[in-house]
Parts: structure tokens; sequence; C-alpha cells
């Protein structure tokens, strides 16, 4: 199965947690068995690879969200960079060329395209693979998994359709690599030819559209590779990945559904009725937590239904809180009420900060202080990963190792350093770090003009 993961957007209904780098599908709030918790693109990749342990999965993303999909899913995973930002149309468009001049994938292979950050189980999965295989073999140009409302959203776009016919095209599929079993009590059994798109309506629209059985649009669907080349062609004039690639910043932004999806008449759709829901603000992102708190929190007796996030490294106390979301980070500190949560971005839009937290392909960093002329980070890199050979114009640095042991260069010259060492890099001096166990150092940039374009790179 060939799928493609749409990694998008700055989450910031989820603020602190999220900001322009760390989008919300990197914040590890899901428990794992082993007692650690992972994120929502971890949690996705991992389902996949339990389903079908062969599937292509290629991440659609921005090249600012490059490295933190490295430091939680490996160096092995596919990846279409996006060069700018273009909308989904152009995005998928580009994956799609990825796939077939990049991966070899043959052009008469079907593809599923979704979201990253839905929370799903199992049933959503084999969803999937009778998606792709009807993509593949049916008459229909584009096929969509529309989403069993469980309430009249005004949040979501629907799906008016035909009644869905029973008995078509209900087997599980048979491809190798991929679980085989009965189809799941929430998969409808047949696809049904796609009527109309309805926008986000209003809360008596969208009951109206529950009575009419529709479903809402998840951005969930399955297409040839060949049908969105030609497309692509027809709509952008590429000719390969590499010209689509290199003039991506002069394609016009729209999205896949106004281009495409609305456009199309050969069309279908397939009911889904299993978990799924869009963790996309505060309210639904707790609901997914298994417990009340991730980090040092302390809650009396007297809270109800509150849920707490702390990244800090210093408690969190709650007292008498009812129907709140509480959530300490390097980039602030939000105390909500759950429903009005879902407001938090205009608010969010008004700060205008310090990425104080990112993860990179080789570690992380935390920015612990900004002074006038200079910036304090605390900087951890994995075992075994170094960071790139480059050098600074306009600041000095000083590093300290508080943990951890590794392999300085800094002009060329290798030293080993360890715990307590202390190491000065001048403006213009070329130097890099790797990591033999986790290494932890304290970074101090000194310089009037600090700014992360201030870098240039080495071989």
């Amino acid at each position: 199965m060939n799928i493609i993961l749409l990694s998008g957007g700055s989450g910031k209904r989820l603020w602190p947690l999220s900001n322009d780098i760390r989008s919300k599908q990197f914040i590890k709030i899901f428990k794992k068995d082993d007692g650690t918790y992972e994120s929502m693109v971890q949690r996705m990749y991992r389902m996949i690879r339990d389903v079908d342990r062969s599937a292509t999965v290629t991440i659609a993303t921005s090249k600012t969200q490059v490295s933190a999909i490295h430091n939680q899913l490996g160096e092995d995973v596919g990846i279409s960079i996006e060069p700018c930002r273009r909308d989904t149309f152009p995005a998928i468009a580009l994956a799609t060329a990825y796939l077939t001049d990049v991966m070899n994938v043959p052009e008469d292979e079907a593809v599923v395209v979704c979201p990253v950050d839905p929370y799903v189980e199992d049933d959503y999965f084999a969803a999937l693979g009778r998606l792709c295989e009807r993509a593949e073999s049916g008459s229909a140009n584009l096929v969509l998994m529309g989403m069993e409302p469980t309430y009249p959203s005004e949040k979501y776009g629907y799906i008016m359709s035909e009644p869905l016919r029973q008995g078509d095209g209900s087997s599980v599929s048979k491809k190798p690599g991929i679980e085989t079993e009965e189809p799941s009590p929430c998969l409808n059994s047949g696809f049904a030819k796609v009527e109309s798109f309805k926008e986000k309506p209003d809360l008596e629209t969208a009951k109206k559209y529950l009575e009419q059985g529709a479903l809402w649009n998840g951005g969930v669907f399955a297409y040839k590779l060949s049908y969105v080349l030609d497309k692509a062609k027809e709509l952008t004039g590429y000719r390969d990945y590499k010209d689509l690639f290199d003039n991506y910043e002069n394609l016009t932004k729209i999205s896949f559904d106004y281009a495409v999806v609305e456009k199309e008449s050969r069309i279908e759709v397939m009911r889904f009725a299993g978990e799924w829901k869009d963790l996309g603000t505060w309210n639904t992102l707790t609901e997914a937590m298994e417990e009340p708190a991730i980090g040092e929190a302390i809650l009396n007796d007297k809270c109800e239904d509150v849920h707490v996030i702390n990244e800090l490294n210093v408690p969190v106390l709650a007292m008498g809180i009812k129907n709140a979301v509480i959530c300490a980070s390097a980039q602030g500190i939000l105390v909500s009420d759950k429903e009005q949560s879902s407001y938090i971005k205009p608010f969010v839009d008004k700060i205008d900060q310090q990425i104080m937290f990112s993860e990179k392909s080789w570690g992380s960093y935390q920015v612990m202080a900004v002074d006038e002329g200079s910036m304090t980070v605390k900087v951890t890199l994995n075992p075994g990963s170094k960071m790139h050979y480059h050098s600074h114009k306009l600041r000095d640095e000083v590093w300290t190792v508080v943990s951890g042991s590794g392999v300085a260069t800094i002009d060329d010259v290798r030293s080993d350093i360890k715990t307590g060492d202390v190491l000065t890099m001048k403006a213009g001096q070329k130097h890099k770090v790797e990591a033999t166990t986790e290494l932890k150092l304290i970074e101090v940039q000194i310089g009037q003009e600090i700014s992360v374009a201030d870098k240039v790179k080495y071989d």
C-alpha cells in the first residue's frame, strides 16, 4: 500500500506546546505500554507499519518540519519536502511525483492520502487498504472516505452521496504484507457516488445534513498516481518531479478540494464509522489523553475534568478547578476553560516571541534565557548523532558540557569532550559536535545580532 501523510500547519490552537516549527503532530501525549509517550506522527506511522510492514509511506511537509520528522521517525522515512507553502494541491502533486520519479512506484498503482494527525484505531487502516484497492481496481478516478458524524459539527465540510450500495467491493485487501480479516462492523460494505460537497455549515444546517445521511469530509482519499500526475501537468505544465520542485514557489496556492475533488465527476465515497477524531484543539486533544496529567502535576480531589501537560522542571498545582486545561512549556503557560480553549488562535497570533523549543534531526534545543547581546540555550544530542559543520558571522559561542561525552571539531581540529569541558568558538570559526552518549550542552551565544539565519553550513 502506498500512503501519503500530509503534515502541515503551525498548530497555534495548541499553544504553548506548538509553534511555527513544532506542530501539533509532534507533541508526545500518547502513553505506550512501556510508560513512554509518543506523538501523533509516531503513533500513525507505527500503526501503519503494524498493519502493512511493506507500505511505502511518504510524508509531505514543509522544510521546517523535516528535522522533527527525522528526530521522531528516523532517517529512513520518505519525505516529500515543499520548498515553501502553496496549499494542498501543489503539496499532493509534488508528493505524487516524488513517489513515481524518486521512489520508482509505477504510475498505475494507487495511493491513499490522509492527514497525519487524526486519532484513529486499527480499523481505520483496514479501511485505508480497502480504499486503496478500490482506487486501483474500480472505475472512479477518486475514492473518498467519509466519516460517520457523531454530532452536528460546524467545523467540518460534508459529503452528500447516493445511498451506499451493499455488497459492492466488500472484500478486504489480499495484497502481500497486509493483514486480512473480516470487514469490521464499522466499515460499510459498499461505495456510493458522490453527489455534492457542502462547506462548513452553521449548527441548524449541520443538523439537516445529518438527517440526509451526510458524512464528514476528513480529507482522506485514494487515486491512481497517473490521475494526479495528469492533473498536475494540466494545471501546472510540469514535466517531472525536479521541474515541479524547482518551480514550486511559482505555483498557484489552491487546495486539492477546489482544484480537483469538487470538479471530478467520477468520484465515490466509502462510509467509515470507526474511531476518528480531529485533535485540533485542546478540548479534543485532552479527550485522547489516557491520564489527567503528563509531567509533574498535582490535582487535589476538588478538581473535575482537568488535564495538565507540564514540560517544565517545576511542579504545577491545581486546586478546585473544573473543566480546564493547564499547559506549561518553555513557550508559555495556558490556563483555560476547555470550551474556551477552542478560541485561542487570535490571541496567540498577537504574541510575537522567540521559538523557545525545537526538535532537530540530531536532538533538541530549549532556549533558557534571552538577554541584550546574548542568548542561553540547552542543547541535547541523541547518542550517535551530530550537528552540521557550521560557523556564524555575527556571534561567538561558548559550550559547557553538562553531561555525556562526544567529539568536538573546531576549525578541523577534533578533540574528545566530556562532562565539565568548556569550548569557545569565535565568530567565523567552523565547529560541530558529535555525541558518543546522550550529550547535553549549555550554549551561550554572544553578539549584538543573534539570529537563526546567521549560519553557514559546510560539507
